[in-house]
């Protein structure tokens, strides 16, 4: 019961990285529409800073997985 439970709240971590995104992805479209010509340079530092919000969600997903199947 108790694996199932840090499995849980290790896949939780996707829920941060969702809303991290999200929010990042709107401040950039907003920023775009505001300056135009900054397109190239906000899209690469979106780009970078949605890979690194998605690792954590996979290093999560990776955690509860190890989890359910080392902690049985």
């Amino acid at each position: 019961m108790l694996v199932a439970i840090g499995a849980a709240v290790a896949v939780i971590t996707g829920i941060g990285a969702g809303i991290g995104i999200g929010l990042a992805t709107g401040k950039a479209t907003e920023s775009i529409a505001r300056q135009p010509e900054a397109k190239k340079d906000i899209r690469s530092s979106l780009l970078l800073g949605c890979a690194l919000a998605e690792a954590t969600a996979i290093y999560g997903l990776i955690v509860a997985i190890l989890i359910i199947f080392f902690l049985k």
